[in-house]
This record gives structure tokens, sequence and C-alpha cells, in this order.
């Protein structure tokens, strides 16, 4: 059962009772990301989501750890593009340490000085094994080439210079500037009842007022929508494979069109029935993995092909992705397909939501981009109710007039000679 409480000072709590099962997941969600950040903060956002475990008034970093582990919960955190999450997964009878740690690490964290610098250490390494994970780092390559100097370009961690750049003042200062009660949501699901949950965050966080009424953001150019591009974009690495990332323009999270997006992403990319696994690595063997994503924000998405194969291959398997999107667009899609497209959805979300962390991000996700819920029933009947002719209108749509962009990563001696 799904029930959301406001707090007078702007906190928002949702929760999913589950009282069949034995654990609660339970997350604090701040609509704060890498999006939000000025290029000079880029990776800011991430960097605090590590602090945050360093060390609180109350708790060293090593209490934090050792009391979740005692309990045999799970303490952790993630910084999307426009989020940051806090969560914890525990035993019913555990729910109220889950509850003091968040909201101490929430309200209490030191920004201890030495622990940024060890922290700072981390993530360099972090950013280091990123750039050395080609089949990882051909996605943030293709960030900056498609969406160029906006915000959404820019790597989650940020960069060498930024990060080496930042001082506690500038925690503190971005901190206070978007750690505010109007941009949390707090999510719970699992063995748990609202209305307890709901008194013991009034407790917690009632008191919390928000310093700044002026609803800016610290970087007003994450708010502009992006201007996409198009284009070939090499880029030079010493590397056995080319890892390539091939993307148009998509839908964003609310768009009216996204559950017909969802069937042409899985129909297209989505399992090893799918055309792109089929044609490229069943059928030719040009690739051991090629998959389609795709990648939706609060007012705009694309939809993405990924593929690793040999430099002397690299081309024959991008005709042949540019030739499936065509065939789409041109409407060779059977009805068989768009049913078993169909039944591929609903059973991969409806098994996906059996855990009580699952539901705890649906719940948050939905409160965040839709203000309210959306039932599970409501996106089965959405995903059941998509046509062929309407997943044949959005593919001409998306593959048909506008441009492709794509990002190739491997030892090029010379420039790919590609028609897109």
């Amino acid at each position: 059962m799904f029930a959301k409480a406001v707090l007078d000072n702007g906190f928002r709590i949702v929760t999913q009772e589950m009282l069949d099962h034995r654990s609660v997941s339970l997350g604090i969600w701040v609509e704060n990301g890498s999006r939000h950040e000025a290029q000079r903060e880029n990776g800011i956002s991430h960097f605090i989501e590590h602090l945050l475990f360093k060390g609180t008034e109350q708790r060293t970093a090593a209490q934090i750890a050792e009391e979740m582990d005692a309990v045999g919960g799970v303490l952790n955190a993630f910084t999307s593009k426009e989020h940051t999450c806090y969560y914890a997964k525990v035993l019913d009878e555990d729910l109220p340490l889950a509850i003091d740690l968040l909201t101490d690490i929430f309200l209490h964290s030191n920004f201890d000085g030495e622990e940024i610098e060890r922290e700072r250490s981390v993530i360099l390494q972090e950013i280091s094994q990123a750039e050395d994970t080609p089949d990882d780092y051909i996605h943030d390559l293709f960030s900056v080439d498609f969406f160029k100097d906006h915000p959404l370009a820019r790597p989650i961690c940020g960069s060498l210079e930024t990060v080496n750049s930042f001082r506690r003042q500038d925690f503190l200062t971005f901190f206070k500037s978007r750690y505010r009660p109007r941009r949390v949501v707090i999510a719970g699901a699992g063995h748990l009842r609202h209305d307890q949950l709901v008194q013991a965050f009034k407790e917690r966080l009632g008191a919390v007022s928000d310093p700044l009424n002026d609803g800016r953001s610290t970087s007003e150019d994450g708010v502009r929508t992006p201007e996409m591009q198009s284009g070939i974009f090499q880029h030079a690495k010493s590397l056995e494979q080319v890892h390539l990332c091939l993307g148009v323009p998509g839908v964003h999270q609310t768009h009216p069109q996204r559950y017909a997006a969802y069937v042409l992403n899985t129909l297209l990319g989505g399992g090893m029935s799918s055309r792109l696994f089929q044609e490229i690595r069943e059928k030719r063997g040009k690739a051991y993995s090629v998959y389609s994503f795709s990648s939706a924000y609060r007012d705009v998405g694309y939809l993405g092909v990924y593929a690793g194969t040999s430099l002397e291959w690299v081309e024959e398997v991008v005709e042949l992705i540019v030739k499936e999107l065509k065939r789409l667009a041109a409407g060779e899609i059977k009805d068989e397909e768009i049913r078993r497209t169909q039944g591929q959805l609903v059973g991969s979300m409806m098994l996906g939501l059996e855990s009580t962390d699952s539901w705890m991000s649906h719940i948050a996700r939905n409160e965040i981009y839709f203000g309210e819920p959306i039932t599970t029933d409501e996106i089965c009947r959405g995903v059941r109710a998509v046509s062929r002719d309407a997943v044949v209108d959005l593919a001409s749509t998306l593959f048909g007039s506008q441009g492709i962009a794509l990002s190739l990563l491997g030892d090029f001696k010379d420039a790919i000679k590609i028609k897109i």
C-alpha cells in the first residue's frame, strides 16, 4: 500500500508497505546531481556523497560501517546526473538504526579536512579506473560529444582538475545551497508502517529550516534544455577493441510516448532475442557485447546503442546498426515482435520489483519525476496498450529525420570513413 506525507518544512515522505517481507529499504533522495553543478564544480555532488560517510559529530567513519555491519545490513549511496541517493537495507527490527544512521550522516557530517584529502585520493583513483574501463568510458565520452557544453555532458565523478580544486568551504557552500528540504524525498519500502516512519522523520527532520528561499540552483545552466549534437567523434586510446556508442535524441522521463519508447528500445537491443543481438552477434559474430539503451532526464533523453568490436569490423557493425534503425523507421516490424517485447518488459519489471530496494527506488523516482505514484498496473497497461503503429511512428521520428551521433574509442591510425 502506497502512502505519502509532506512535513511542514517541505520534506516529502513516500512509502510502500509490504508487510509480507522481513526487510526494509530506506532512502534519502536529494534532487541534486551533476547537471546542477557549474563547470568549475563538476564532481562536487559525487564528492559530497562520499564525504557523508566519513564521520559525524557522533560517529567516526569506522563506527558508521561497524553499526550497519553488525546487523547484516547495507548502507550505501550513489550520484546520478539529476539526483543523489543515500540508502539502507535492513531487517524490519533494525529500521530504527537505519533511520538514525541516515539522518545522522545527512544532518551532522563533519566534512573533516583529513577525510577530505583521503577521499580526494579515492575519487581520483575512481576517475582513473573509469578511464581504464573502455566499455564504461565510451558512455562518458558519448555524453560529452552529444550534449557538448551542457552540464549533462560532464562526467558525474568530475575531472582530475576539478576534484583537485575543491576545498572544505566549497563543500559546505554547495551542500547548504542544494541540500534543502523541498528538494528531498524520503522513500521507504518493506515491512514498515507509514505513520510510524513519518513520525520518526518528523522528530529528526521537522526542525530543519531552509536557510535560503530564493529558489535558485547552484548552476542555472543546468536548468536549460541542451542542444543535442550529431556527427562522428573519434577518441584515440591504445586498445584491442573499438568501443562505440551511437545515439539519437529520444524522449524525456514523463513523455507521453515513453511506453512506446520502452518497447522500441527493448525490441532494438534489449535482450538476447533483440534485433541487434541476433543480427550482429548471433548471425555474424561481429561483437561479443551489443545492446541498446535509453537515458531519460527531466526534460530530454536519448536512445543509444553500444557495441564492442574489432577495428577491422567497426565500419560493418555501424552500418548494420544504422540499417536496423532504418528498417524500424520504415515500419518493418511484425505484430508478433511487439507482443513478445511487451511480455518481456512486463515480466522483467515485475520480477525486478520483488525486492524492497527496487520498490523504494520505484516510488522515489515516481515522486521526483511525476509527483505522484505510478502503479505497476498502470505501467503494465501502458506497455500492453502500445500498438505497432505507435512504435513505427516513434521509430520514424527518432531515426528518420534527426541526426545521429557516433562516438568511437580505439587505437585509430586514420579517420574512420562511415556514413551515418
